[in-house]
């Protein structure tokens, strides 16, 4: 397995080298797991590491952490810290452990154990494999499971039978992992999720765990598959009853995606999409502003996505019709747009059918963010206007004007700030 770390990136093979020294010198056993161990096995970049230490974690990493300066964040309850090497590589640390869970659904009682304990807790075989990074040993392959023949065979399997009572949101990752390397369920294993599911388990755990999941899934670089594969087999009404799937909801979706892919190549300077959030509205379309509401407050959504959601569930219509309307002026788009978020607005584009409104949306993005006057209020006041509210509302109307052409130098904003303040005088 040596030479599998050997195609790791020149930084990750000397961090794995520090890693090994510092567990020769605690006496600890180290080894990466999980999805890195995976990842590496298909070839694919994956540059979120996972090390388990049989010994203590959180000293391991307090000793990382100084060594290489770097910042870390402590989870000191479950023996757990995120070391932030870089701003494209992180590294979690944890103390080998076992898991025991009192009831379905809940979080897990959590003590220390070996690495055999560590990897049987895990969700699937393709992620219960690890790689030795200490001495003796270094670049030994554990697989106690079998989880690389299931790697071979493109195989979702769980470790054991109570593998989806103990945690309903494995059903979510299972659908995940299974559409994003286009595997499939193991016989057994979809019988199980199909009794669980039967069993409304995801509905009986905590909302924010199922959020998290939902939101992996609107992150996945094709979520159309997943959401898809989620309504064959639970439905989505452990998100909401009212919730449905139709074919329309799929090619807003796939036009989501284009739309968004658009936008990121013609706009790179701009600030990139939260994509997840464009998804998520997108799947909550259809759903009144009420039950949008709902289920934005049940799992706990950030007031930020749920204000953006909830814009275009009230607003998209309407907007819509708006900018249908022949001859609409270029700065009552800007006007009726500029409120909205990047992600509301690149929604509304995929939505609407029409080619005059998604030119007039390219248009608007073509203004937003490079859109300036020459003045300000300082030039207002050396044109002897008292300063208030007025202010805004004269620099409103030069923007207006400035949008639609009408003005277009310093000399002109000026002229026209001047004739507005002496219409309200």
């Amino acid at each position: 397995m040596k030479e599998y770390l050997e195609k790791f990136s020149a930084e990750v093979r000397e961090l794995i080298a520090v890693l090994r020294r510092l567990a020769g010198e605690l006496d600890y056993n180290a080894y990466l797991v999980g999805g890195c161990v995976r990842d590496l096995l298909l070839g694919m970049k994956n540059l979120d590491l996972d090390i388990v230490i049989e010994g203590d974690g959180i000293a391991f990493a307090e000793k990382l952490s100084a060594h290489l300066g770097v910042k870390v964040v402590f989870h000191r309850r479950f023996g757990t810290a995120t070391c932030f090497i870089h701003s494209h590589l992180k590294l979690d640390i944890a103390t080998c452990r076992r898991e025991f869970y009192p009831e379905p659904g809940h979080l897990p009682v959590v003590s220390a154990g070996l690495l055999k304990d560590d990897l049987f807790r895990r969700d699937f075989t393709i992620n219960a494999m690890a790689i030795s990074i200490s001495d003796p040993g270094f670049g030994r392959f554990i697989d106690l499971f079998n989880g690389r023949s299931d790697l071979n065979n493109k195989k979702i399997r769980i470790l054991h039978n109570l593998s989806f009572v103990d945690d309903p949101t494995r059903i979510l990752r299972a659908v995940r992992f299974e559409q994003r390397y286009g595997f499939r369920l193991e016989t057994a294993t979809l019988s199980l999720l199909k009794k669980a599911c039967q069993m409304a388990l995801l509905e009986k755990i905590q909302a924010q765990r199922i959020r998290d999941e939902i939101v992996l899934i609107l992150k996945e670089d094709d979520p159309l598959k997943p959401l898809k594969r989620l309504k064959q087999l639970t439905g989505l009404g452990f998100i909401n009853k009212h919730l449905y799937f139709p074919d329309g909801k799929s090619r807003l979706l796939k036009k989501a995606a284009s739309t968004i892919r658009h936008f990121n190549r013609l706009s790179p300077l701009r600030r990139r999409l939260e994509g997840w959030v464009v998804y998520l509205t997108a799947l909550l379309d259809g759903l009144s502003s009420g039950e949008a509401k709902k289920v934005l407050n049940k799992f706990v959504f950030a007031k930020g996505v749920q204000r953006r959601v909830l814009s275009y569930i009230k607003e998209s219509d309407k907007i819509i019709r708006v900018l249908k309307k022949p001859q609409i002026k270029s700065s009552r788009v800007y006007n009726l747009l500029e409120p909205l978020s990047y992600e509301t607005i690149i929604l509304i584009k995929a939505k609407s059918s029409s080619s005059k409104v998604r030119k007039e949306i390219d248009c608007f993005f073509n203004l937003s963010g490079f859109m300036r006057l020459h003045i300000s209020g300082c030039d207002l006041n050396a044109l002897g206007i008292k300063s208030g509210p007025c202010y805004q509302e004269i620099l409103k109307k030069v923007l207006n004007a400035r949008i639609d052409a009408r003005v277009n130098t310093l000399d002109e904003e000026l002229a026209l700030a001047s004739r507005l303040a002496k219409i309200r005088s």
